[in-house]
């Protein structure tokens, strides 16, 4: 299994700061320790070229972002203090991604970010945690260079995806799948081209077959299917999280990763993953969370 991780997705922060953003670090050294990776499963990737951002971000954005010219209310809307160390990080972890989704197309399988799944992020801002958006920088490069002819991305975060909703309205090569808190952050949602909003403490049962269902229509055979599914799995869906409004157990966060890469397995269509949020008090919680996602992921693809 192939890992994007780099020591700069753990990005130092004021104290108290509610991001919790050991769990990158924790995490990858708990997938080392349970043996669900090795340390040759990881590379660490390089700077996303600016040219490949400037394919789906605004460049007075850009160069606001790169130059620290954020006013304070786009720096309140990021969720980060801007420094020259963040806006580095973003680009590191945009190329993991994109580094991710062109292994998954090569080889076949599966093909994990650590960090990622930035939804968040417009075309010319920042938004909850998200600078840069790397699904749609991954999905539009790919098509650009003709390595993707058409993708679905799988949002499963409890937050909606209304970033890459908004910055892929007009591109029907890539769907956009998202289901979500129906609740919860962003108050304003965007249109995807699926949508489905959850009330407040739907359970596992209800979750799942609802997955099932629109997998059923999104990921039909007799259809033309994607070169490549962009799954983002938040694990703010969990009951415990204190930023989610659902209800999942433990067990249910990961039998929707199972339904997610078994189907996609089952048909033969390389996926590429990133994380997505995860807010639960205890930051074992979240590590417990991603690792299981890793877990289904290898189950999936033995």
């Amino acid at each position: 299994m192939r890992i994007a991780y780099a020591p700069c997705y753990v990005l130092d922060l004021p104290e108290g700061h509610r991001f919790p953003m050991a769990k990158y670090g924790l995490l990858r050294e708990q997938l080392l320790h349970e043996g669900i990776a090795e340390t040759g499963d990881f590379f660490e990737p390089q700077s996303m070229a600016e040219s490949t951002i400037l394919r789906a971000h605004d460049a007075d954005y850009w160069h606001r972002t790169v130059h620290g010219q954020w006013t304070r209310q786009e720096e309140r809307r990021s969720g980060f203090p801007w420094s020259a160390s963040m806006v580095a990080r973003e680009r590191i972890i945009m190329q993991g991604t994109l580094d991710c989704a062109k292994h998954a197309l090569r080889h076949g399988g599966v093909a994990m970010n650590i960090a990622g799944g930035t939804h968040h992020a417009y075309a010319d801002r920042a938004e909850g945690f998200c600078i840069l958006n790397d699904f749609v920088l991954a999905a539009l490069d790919l098509t650009a260079s003709g390595h993707l002819s058409r993708a679905l991305i799988v949002d499963c975060d409890v937050h909606q995806g209304n970033g890459t909703a908004s910055m892929l309205a007009n591109v029907p090569e890539i769907t956009t799948f998202s289901m979500h808190g129906a609740s919860n952050y962003p108050l304003h949602k965007e249109v995807s081209d699926v949508d489905v909003p959850l009330p407040d403490g739907t359970d596992d049962d209800v979750y799942l077959s609802l997955l099932n269902d629109h997998l059923d229509r999104l990921l039909n055979p007799a259809d033309p299917l994607p070169d490549l599914v962009l799954y983002q799995c938040g694990v703010d869906v969990l009951a415990t999280d204190k930023l989610g409004k659902l209800a999942l157990s433990m067990a249910g966060c990961m039998e929707r990763d199972r339904v997610v890469f078994d189907r996609c397995a089952g048909l033969g269509i390389p996926v590429v993953c990133a994380m997505g949020g995860g807010y639960s008090p205890n930051v074992n919680t979240v590590v417990k969370a991603h690792v299981n996602t890793f877990r289904a992921a290898l189950d999936a693809w033995i």
